[in-house]
């Protein structure tokens, strides 16, 4: 509705299951996920490439995380990066670098770091947004032979 893409984050229409690492659980090593893994103890370590992730209110995250679509509410401490889109939900503490296509920040998040958004963090993207950024040859050309003040030396 009024113009607005549909976002394909919601971890209800994921079929593949929902992982989760409950309040006053903590977890240290490597986990991977189908799916939508959903943290609301702590965890440290290595998360393998799940569908979404979704740290909650009372989630803490350690370490490095690699993901297509992130929602966060709680603590992540280092860097994330997502094919599609990260969602950093009101109160929600992020310390590390952000990579993604797609980014929303609710007011009240606290966030230190980098962040790198666009095309060229989408898989493959990279070489597309080069190619984007690539200078036309015959710019100054096309300019001055349209009759436009452009001077070439």
């Amino acid at each position: 509705m009024f113009g607005k893409e549909q976002d394909d984050v919601t971890p209800a229409a994921d079929n593949r299951g929902t992982s989760i690492l409950a309040q006053g659980c903590k977890f240290k090593g490597e986990i991977s996920a189908s799916g939508t893994f959903r943290v609301e103890g702590e965890f440290e370590g290595t998360i393998g490439k799940p569908e979404n992730l979704v740290i909650g209110k009372s989630g803490v995250v350690k370490g490095n995380v690699e993901v297509k679509n992130a929602i966060i509410g709680g603590k992540l401490h280092g860097n994330i990066t997502a094919d599609n889109k990260i969602e950093l939900q009101g109160g929600s503490h992020v310390q590390g670098d952000i990579r993604t296509r797609r980014l929303v920040i609710d007011e009240g998040v606290y966030f230190e770091g980098n962040c790198s958004m666009g095309a060229k963090n989408a898989p493959g993207g990279e070489q597309a947004a080069k190619s984007a950024a690539a200078p036309t040859p015959d710019l100054h050309k096309q300019t001055a032979q349209s009759g436009g003040s452009a001077r070439t030396s």
